[in-house]
């Protein structure tokens, strides 16, 4: 395909909605931080009120993984939650945007003499992350310091794929497809760093069911793979978004001991405890809308059936 071509193909009505939330998006980015919070806070407000899928399948989440809560606390995280997913639209578009002198100034990274000391050993490092509202801050954040490889799920949508493909160019070393073993595998053995969220609900070849809050869910076990076959070291990252205009906490753990081990099952367990830990230090900021819950045999429930 000429790239005249594939730019009249870009072009076409259908794609028009993506185009023009791309240029509202570039707006949002330029919009000062109080009027961001209080259009998010108006935003998720609503939303968390609607009978929508996607906040039933929040609900829903909410319910199994933090039983031992009141409902009324639930509730609570439920409408902060939404809050907090309005605002990671608009921090996605910072993330886009900005400089990296502006991301250097509104993010604060702990631990990137973790991150030194592991790419000392010569096999690379996996920042093993996992999906909250902060998540484009998260990986732009380590990005603006380091020359980062991000893994990432492919749209289907060719303007975005288009849009996310030139932006990844410009702020990170390398945008890796997250069935691009080839090129994370060849980033890792030339000692490069690598961000790797790998928590959402996975039912291809290689998921285990893992316990993730007391519930078996569908689970990528592929980190272990990937450690044992390249030698890299595996760093737990997280970030949160902290209160009024502080910025942004980034959190670069020290690499984790005896990893892999033996049981790719236990592996993933060990750092699904490490995302509950997360989660209960900031419960509205993680990605509660994703149908986390999914079975890999007929007979598993259907938590999100209404």
């Amino acid at each position: 395909m000429s790239n005249l071509t594939y730019t009249l193909r870009l072009l076409q009505p259908r794609y028009w909605p993506t185009w023009l939330m791309l240029v509202i998006m570039r707006v949002m980015s330029l919009l000062p931080l109080f009027v961001r919070r209080a259009i998010a806070r108006i935003l998720g407000g609503v939303l968390s009120r609607l009978p929508l899928r996607f906040v039933h399948i929040a609900r829903r989440n909410l319910e199994l993984c933090l039983p031992e809560m009141p409902a009324k606390r639930r509730r609570h995280i439920l409408r902060g939650h939404f809050r907090s997913l309005a605002m990671g639209m608009f921090e996605t578009a910072l993330s886009w945007w900005a400089s990296d002198r502006r991301i250097l100034q509104l993010t604060k990274v702990e631990g990137e003499e973790h991150l030194r000391a592991a790419l000392e050993r010569g096999r690379g490092a996996i920042l093993l992350s996992a999906h909250f509202t902060t998540l484009e801050m998260g990986a732009r954040a380590v990005a603006a310091r380091w020359p980062l490889n991000i893994m990432y799920r492919p749209t289907r949508n060719p303007v975005l794929e288009h849009f996310l493909n030139r932006m990844r160019a410009r702020r990170a070393k390398r945008a890796i497809a997250r069935d691009d073993i080839r090129t994370l595998v060849g980033a890792l053995r030339n000692n490069e760093p690598v961000w790797y969220a790998p928590d959402q609900s996975y039912r291809k070849k290689g998921a285990q069911m893992v316990p993730f809050f007391g519930v078996p869910a569908a689970t990528n076990t592929a980190t272990s793979r990937l450690a044992r076959m390249t030698g890299a070291a595996v760093l737990p990252y997280f970030q949160e978004r902290l209160p009024g205009s502080q910025g942004y906490r980034c959190v670069i753990h020290p690499m984790l001991e005896n990893f892999p081990s033996d049981d790719p099952v236990a592996d993933a367990e060990r750092f699904s405890k490490l995302i509950e830990q997360q989660i209960r230090r900031t419960p509205e900021q993680y990605l509660w809308i994703h149908r986390r819950f999914k079975g890999l045999t007929p007979e598993y429930p259907d938590f999100y059936r209404k």
